[in-house]
C-alpha cells in the first residue's frame, strides 16, 4: 500500500487491534473485522481513524465502519492529513493505470475498490458515460462524494455521471436510502466496443454497474478458440455469444432474464449478426439437451456466483459440477469448453477438481488450453486475496 507522509494531523479516533488484527494487517491484508477490534469507543460511522496496535503502535490510517463486519479498511501505512486529497491523487492514479493496461475498447473499470487502494469506491466507463458506486460509510460522506464527480468529471470529460445503489449495501452500511440516477449530465445510454463488438448500455439498467467488464479479454481469448455451432449458457446480454458469434456457424444464448435477452438480441441487431435466443433455466435446459443427445463444438458457462459465503461451498460446488458434467457430456470431441466462475469462495484448486472429477466420471481426458482470470483493469491486490475472484478455464 503506498505510504503517506507522517505529518502532523489534528488529533482523531485511535482503534486498537487484537493481536490477531494486527497481524493480519502485517501480513499484507487491508480489512479488519469488528471481532478483532479491540476498543473504538466514541468513533464516529464514517470517520478517517489512526490504527493501532494492542500496545499502542501506529500501524497506519483507515475508514471506519459502524456497522459493516469490516470494521477497518487501510487507506495507508502512514498518517493522512488530507483525505480528499489522498483520494484525488489515488484516482488520478487509476486512470493512468488504465491507460497503459487497457486495449481495444472504450469500457472499461476504472476504479477496483481496495485493490486501486479507494476501499468502497466502484467505478466503471462506457464510452462517454462513467457509472459508479459507493460502498461504504466512510466513501458516502459529502466529502468524498464531491471530490470523487469532480476529479473524474476534471479528467475525463464524461458525459454523464451515473451513480448505481445496491440497496442492500447501504442497508448493511446503515446509510440512507437513495436511488440510482443521474449525478452529473443528462445522459444515461450510449453504445460501447469490445474487442471489436459493439454493445447498447443503459447505465440505470443491468446489474451492477452494467456489463461484465472483467471477463473482457476473456470473451476475446474464447473467439480465437471458438468453431462450429456453439452454446452460451448465462449468457445474459452477450458477452460470449458475440464473439463467437465471429468465428462460429450457430450460436445459440441462454439466459433466464428475458430483459437481458432483449439487451442481447438489440446487441446482435447492432453487430449485423443472427443468433437464437433462448429463455430457459439453465440446469433445466442442459439436462433435457443433454439427454436428448444435443451435440456442441463449442459451449461456454458463465454462471452467477453460487457461492456467496463459504457456508453455500459444498452447494455451489455441486451446482459447478451439475452444470459442467453436462456440457462435457453434450460436447464433440475436439470441441472447446469455456467454463467460469466469479464466486470468490470457489478456489482455483476447488475448481480444477471439479472439473477433473466431472471428465472423471465421463471417462473424458481434458485438456487445458488457457488458465485465464479477470481483465487487468479489475487488479489484483498482493495480500488481499478477495481481489482475484474470477476463474476461466478454456479445455479441451
Amino acid at each position: 500500500m503506498p505510504r503517506q507522509s507522517s505529518l502532523s494531523v489534528e488529533t482523531r479516533p485511535i482503534v486498537k487491534l487484537s493481536p490477531r488484527g494486527s497481524g493480519r494487517l502485517r501480513n499484507g491484508h487491508i480489512w479488519v473485522y469488528r471481532s478483532d477490534i479491540v476498543s473504538s469507543d466514541g468513533v464516529p460511522p464514517g470517520a478517517v481513524v489512526d490504527v493501532a496496535d494492542e500496545r499502542g503502535k501506529f500501524l497506519g490510517t483507515a475508514l471506519y465502519s459502524s456497522a459493516s463486519q469490516i470494521a477497518i479498511r487501510m487507506v495507508s501505512t502512514g498518517k493522512v492529513e488530507d483525505l480528499p486529497g489522498l483520494v484525488r491523487k489515488r484516482i488520478q492514479a487509476a486512470i493512468a493505470y488504465r491507460e497503459q493496461v487497457v486495449g481495444e475498447t472504450d469500457a472499461y473499470r476504472l476504479i477496483f475498490s481496495e485493490a486501486d487502494f479507494l476501499p468502497g469506491l466502484i467505478v466503471d466507463r462506457y464510452n462517454d458515460l462513467l457509472s459508479f458506486q459507493v460502498l461504504t460509510q466512510a466513501m458516502d460522506s459529502e466529502p468524498q462524494r464531491q471530490t470523487i464527480l469532480s476529479e473524474l468529471s476534471d479528467r475525463l470529460k464524461p458525459v454523464s455521471i451515473v451513480e448505481r445503489v445496491d440497496p442492500r449495501v447501504r442497508e448493511l452500511e446503515q446509510l440512507p436510502g437513495r436511488a440510482s440516477g443521474l449525478a452529473l449530465g443528462a445522459k444515461s445510454s450510449t453504445v460501447f466496443s469490445m474487442n471489436g463488438v459493439r454493445f447498447h448500455f443503459d447505465a440505470l439498467l443491468g446489474q451492477k454497474t452494467g456489463a461484465f467488464l472483467d471477463q473482457r479479454e476473456n470473451y476475446a481469448a474464447a473467439r480465437r478458440y471458438a468453431r462450429g455451432e456453439a452454446l452460451d449458457v448465462f449468457c445474459y446480454q452477450g458477452g460470449f455469444a458475440l464473439h463467437l458469434a465471429q468465428q462460429c456457424s450457430k450460436v445459440t444464448g441462454v439466459d433466464s432474464s428475458r430483459s437481458a435477452l432483449e439487451v442481447a438480441e438489440r446487441n446482435a441487431a447492432l453487430n449485423e449478426r443472427e443468433l437464437e435466443w433462448i429463455e430457459a433455466n439453465a440446469f433445466d435446459l442442459l439436462r433435457d439437451y443433454a439427454d436428448a443427445g444435443n451435440q456442441y463444438d463449442t459451449i461456454v458457462l458463465d454462471p452467477p456466483a453460487f457461492a456467496r459465503s463459504k457456508r453455500n461451498l459444498e452447494t455451489a460446488m455441486r451446482g459447478y459440477k451439475e452444470l459442467n458434467l453436462r456440457a462435457l457430456k453434450m460436447l464433440r470431441p475436439g470441441g472447446v469448453l469455456v467454463t467460469c466462475s466469479c464466486s470468490y469462495h470457489v478456489s482455483e484448486a476447488d475448481f480444477t477438481q471439479m472439473l477433473m472429477e466431472s471428465a472423471g466420471d465421463l471417462r473424458r481426458p481434458l485438456r487445458v488450453l488457457e488458465r485465464r482470470g479477470q481483465s487487468p483493469d479489475h487488479p489484483v491486490l498482493l495480500g488481499v486475496p478477495e481481489t482475484a475472484y474470477l476463474k476461466c478455464f478454456i479445455v479441451s
